[in-house]
């Protein structure tokens, strides 16, 4: 028995060893190297030892300026039968003349993508796989990285996740991160984590490693939340951040923190059902943590949706590649980044953090007002703008004349200027301005007259029929701007960069379009789905002669420097 036990030992470890030398990592199985020629591109499809391709998972196409598969109009070499299937054993040489491209459609400049999915004969089947090749015509080897310099962010950076090894990458993601958390993306959340640190030092001792504790599961949980909505919209195109900018949803979650105002100012406690409380009172902590993290969860899909060449980047390279796990990563040390706010508030909680008592009642009261007005924040993306004044001016004001209650000097100096800011906002709102940070517009009409001529009009369109139009019928350059009103970065885009002066001179040489996705709608989501848009705000442009300029294109907010150094790169006077 033991000599037979020994032989089978022998045999399996041989077969396994065996087997172990058919199977390749797929960078092995499957070569691609696109080879750019006078007048050719060349895709040279190099398989490994036992490998097959599936014939009909075979495809190339055109993915820009427009997507058009071109996978029957090349001479594919004749595939073989193979088990059921009719497969390529060999190596493939393909050929797509310059001509023929340009007869498609008329560019200069091509992506092109290979989809392919192929087995090993050991029984090993891999997953479907891309590669894609950016093609400038005209333009010769030793100048063209010069040229693809000249690629928007976004396409930058889902190229550099494709070229940088893994460790890089992540750490050039947290960088991405670390800018993203001065961002109105994460400013409401700094508040929310406040208060929930607030909350707990009610009924115990805050220190530093437990308000880092609770600092590190919102931010993870936050994370975590990125991650999975980004991985979402890259694979299926679905934008689950996008899909929680409704109004009934923003509606919900403004009176959750509207109910968490009033329980910080005493008036009610808000605890679990008792059946499940008594079930976590062994364990308090647990209870705890588990509504920061639904909190920090919740969070990053509704307060802070933020769309920025970072995260379009990251989406674009799944959406291309089918790698979710690199671009799930990229996401998630993104989203980290993001945190380190947050994280730093977490640390600071324990030294600064005053002691259970009169003063810990009158910050948790405080914090009950900051939780006021992120309710506010977020209903301003669903309510007329003079609403959302009103409702800023009656928070001041109601905060004025319950800070009298302090008698310290500087508690009434605060208590001044916040009541003097509060009347302002109610005359501003009275006198119908839209702007909180601007509430007597309406009264600086001298200004406003001078360079009310030079104010952008933008024409709305609705679906992908009427763009075309649009694109069609001028003779001028086009923008396209995604907007939506739940969109933080659309406003800024709208109140400081379309604003500017030398923005406005320079505007006036386009064809302005507006595509309003508000509504998320399928209109809204084919418009989208044709420009690889994840969500707003996104500016798209086309030259005189009706081509999209990639390069111009710009995804979330630039400041007006930023903005007229983009779009004068590609269109001089």
């Amino acid at each position: 028995m033991k000599k037979i036990l020994l032989l089978l030992i022998l045999f399996m470890y041989s077969f396994s060893l065996e087997l172990g030398n058919k199977v390749l990592e797929p960078e092995e199985a499957f070569q691609v190297k696109f080879i750019e020629n006078k007048d050719s591109l060349n895709i040279k499809f190099e398989l490994g030892k036992d490998i097959y391709l599936y014939h009909d998972k075979l495809q190339i196409n055109i993915i820009k300026p427009e997507k058009i598969n071109i996978t029957e109009e090349l001479n594919i070499p004749k595939p073989v039968n193979y088990e059921e299937f009719v497969v390529h054993f060999d190596d493939l040489n393909l050929t797509i003349p310059y001509n023929f491209l340009k007869s498609k459609v008329e560019s200069q400049e091509f992506e092109i993508e290979l989809k392919f999915q192929g087995c090993s004969k050991a029984g090993l089947c891999y997953a479907p796989m891309s590669q894609k090749h950016i093609l400038i015509l005209g333009i010769n080897n030793e100048n063209k990285n010069k040229n693809l310099e000249n690629l928007n962010e976004t396409d930058v950076i889902a190229n550099s996740l494709k070229d940088k090894n893994i460790l890089l990458v992540l750490l050039t993601f947290f960088g991405f991160g670390l800018l993203l958390s001065l961002t109105p993306c994460v400013f409401p959340m700094i508040p929310i984590l406040s208060s929930i640190i607030v909350g707990a030092s009610k009924t115990e001792k805050m220190t530093t490693s437990k308000g880092f504790l609770l600092s590190l599961v919102y931010v993870l949980s936050m994370s975590i939340a990125y991650t999975i909505a980004g991985v979402i919209a890259g694979i299926l195109g679905a934008n689950l951040q996008v899909a929680f900018q409704n109004p009934y949803v923003l509606i919900v979650f403004s009176f959750i923190f509207v109910l968490l105002a009033f329980s910080m100012f005493g008036y009610f406690e808000i605890k679990l059902p008792q059946a499940f409380q008594s079930k976590l009172n062994k364990k308090s902590d647990t209870q705890g943590l588990l509504g920061i993290a639904i909190m920090g969860f919740l969070s990053a899909l509704i307060v802070g949706p933020c769309v920025a060449p970072p995260l379009a980047g990251a989406l674009v390279y799944i959406g291309q590649t089918g790698d979710a796990i690199l671009g799930g990563l990229a996401l998630f040390v993104m989203s980290l980044g993001m945190g380190v706010p947050l994280l730093l508030i977490g640390l600071g909680a324990g030294k600064f953090m005053p002691k259970p008592g009169g003063w810990m009642e009158s910050i948790t009261k405080i914090f009950g007002i900051v939780m006021l007005g992120v309710a506010i924040w977020l209903l301003d993306r669903v309510l007329d703008a003079t609403v959302i004044i009103y409702l800023w001016a009656l928070l001041l004001l109601g905060s004025a004349i319950y800070l009298k209650i302090y008698q310290h000097i500087l508690a009434q100096l605060i208590t001044v200027v916040i009541f003097i800011l509060g009347v302002i906002l109610f005359v501003g709102a009275i006198s119908g301005a839209t702007n909180p940070l601007n509430p007597l517009e309406e009264f600086t009409s001298s200004k406003m007259t001078q360079v009310s001529d030079e104010k952008l009009i933008f024409k709305k369109i609705k679906n992908i029929q009427e763009l075309e139009l649009a694109i069609k019928n001028s003779n001028k350059p086009v923008m396209l701007d995604f907007w939506a009103s739940w969109c933080v970065s659309c406003k800024e885009l709208e109140e400081i960069t379309f604003q500017d002066e030398q923005v406005i001179n320079k505007l006036q040489e386009f064809t302005l379009l507006k595509a309003d996705v508000t509504e998320n709608n399928d209109e809204d989501k084919a418009l989208q789905k044709k420009f690889s848009v994840v969500g707003p705000p996104a500016l798209i442009f086309w030259d005189k002669d009706k081509n999209e300029i990639q390069a111009s294109r710009i995804i979330g907010y630039k400041n007006p420097k930023d903005f007229l150094e983009i779009v004068n790169k590609n269109f001089q006077n």
